[in-house]
């Protein structure tokens, strides 16, 4: 009898863990779980950084090693969209499944994911191996380059398998709670990383094939440690061997809802080509440079709303889930409002001084008085942006599929891509500041789009929260 009243009390306790998400105080929560995202995320991109510089640095061939790798980038973008095609839309359906109390559901969600994820590693590691020399060379590798990044792409394909894992499977990790678990994933590949590339770069004399097998060996430990946590003791869902099988009905609407982080991920890449042909068309190489200084800043301006993003989805799948939406209401306006707040603070400092943001990628007097003004330029709107951030996560977070991809494809494919090409013979008196005002006026027609939307969405979303709490009652 003892054990058994100890074996209810243990699985109580346990079923009152995994309530959190739906009992703790919203301001709370987002600040536990947006913190770690934060940080990961920061973490992430410093790893990146971190990584070019030591290459930069080989004696003799470091500029044109960096530059080889620099063109493997846009490749490296497009495999971590496929991680997030499967986990950005699954991770949060399995939140949603545990706030309505279907674990069985959300871990049959997690195996399906696991599995199509490895499916996925296995056909993109194929590809690169047979034609990654055509890729780069689209991409815009050199006969100067292209041995470098060969060398690299390489290596890097077979461990693509880790990366895919790690990206895909720590969003599960997130979206159990688990955000300080999922940091220090990241936290522990990119330390790793950072103290292997001096050892097979330099110590090794390994160049560019160094940089590749540290980043290939940093990646397969934190996929170990991922794995390891999501079959351990302390997850609320585990991957088990019996939801391997996959399941159309589970994973389609997984991979449909992903959908929209991966357009946004993979079109970096596209957008970045396109943005490129065009300065350099109206303005020269110093246009181009400081086009890599404008997206650098923006990339740091939107960390944090990314990461307030992902600290809040938890939050509003296991509270949709669960039929609370009060709850839902009230992280949404938290999200919204920190969001909006962070971008309009950002927004104002990068107007009244642009050259500070400049500096801290250059020292060249040239490039940084030509970046404070495209900077100005590009950067109009940024203010307004918490908004598109905001309601975009929301859309994923809750299930809305079909609306995530839509404000997705219209910021990028109906409005920026047209823009770039067309403002310039709008604004012919400076065609190449013309160029950078495709990212603010793209961004004003989705903003305004994606705010309307998804005021209609989300009254339907509550609605049908409301109709349901109601038959349950019946």
């Amino acid at each position: 009898m003892k054990e058994i009243k100890e074996k209810t009390n243990t699985k109580q306790m346990g079923n009152d863990d995994k309530r959190f998400l739906g009992t703790e105080p919203v301001g709370r929560l987002l600040f536990r779980l947006a913190l770690p995202t934060l940080a990961a995320q920061v973490i992430n991109m410093l790893y990146n950084v971190v990584d070019r510089m030591y290459i930069g640095h080989i004696p003799v061939e470091g500029a044109l090693a960096l530059t080889g790798v620099g063109v493997c980038m846009p490749i490296i973008m497009i495999v971590s969209a496929f991680a997030a095609l499967v986990s950005s839309g699954g991770a949060p359906r399995a939140a949603i499944f545990m706030g309505s109390g279907d674990y069985e559901t959300a871990e049959k969600t997690l195996g399906n994911c696991f599995v199509l994820q490895i499916i996925v590693s296995a056909v993109l590691t194929l590809l690169l191996l047979l034609f990654n020399r055509p890729l780069l060379l689209l991409f815009g590798a050199s006969e100067n380059t292209i041995g470098y990044a060969t060398g690299y792409m390489n290596i890097y394909a077979v461990g693509t398998i880790f990366v895919q894992l790690t990206l895909g499977m720590n969003s599960f990790i997130t979206t159990q709670g688990f955000a300080k678990t999922g940091m220090l994933s990241v936290l522990l590949g990119a330390v790793t990383n950072i103290v292997l590339d001096p050892v097979f770069i330099f110590g090794m004399g390994m160049g560019v094939r160094g940089a590749a097998i540290a980043t290939v060996l940093s990646q397969g430990i934190s996929c170990a440690w991922v794995l390891l946590f999501l079959c351990g003791k302390k997850t609320f869902l585990k991957i088990r061997a019996k939801n391997f099988r996959l399941v159309p009905g589970i994973i389609l609407p997984s991979v449909a809802l992903g959908t929209a982080t991966f357009i946004m991920q993979a079109s970096e890449s596209v957008i970045s080509v396109c943005f490129n042909s065009s300065l350099l068309q109206y303005g020269g190489d110093i246009a181009v440079g400081a086009m890599t200084i404008l997206t650098s800043v923006m990339q740091f301006a939107l960390l944090p709303m990314q990461g307030l993003g992902q600290g809040a989805q938890p939050i509003l799948s296991y509270n949709y889930g669960a039929g609370n939406s009060g709850r839902v209401k009230e992280a949404f306006r938290l999200l919204l409002f920190v969001s909006l707040g962070y971008s309009l603070l950002l927004w104002a400092c990068i107007m009244l001084f642009p050259q500070g943001f400049a500096a801290m990628f250059s020292s060249d007097p040239a490039l940084m008085d030509f970046t404070k003004t495209a900077l100005r330029i590009y950067c109009a709107v940024l203010g307004l942006f918490g908004i598109q951030m905001a309601c975009q996560m929301t859309f994923t977070s809750i299930g809305n599929a079909k609306a995530s991809i839509l404000v997705a494809v219209t910021r990028k494919f109906i409005l920026l891509l047209p823009f770039i090409y067309l403002m310039p013979h709008l604004f012919r008196a400076n065609q190449t500041m013309a160029v950078y005002l495709a990212e603010p006026a793209a961004d004003v027609l989705a903003i305004t789009f994606t705010a309307v939307l998804f005021r209609s969405e989300f009254k339907k979303a509550l609605a049908k929260i409301t109709l349901d709490n109601s038959a349950k009652r019946e």
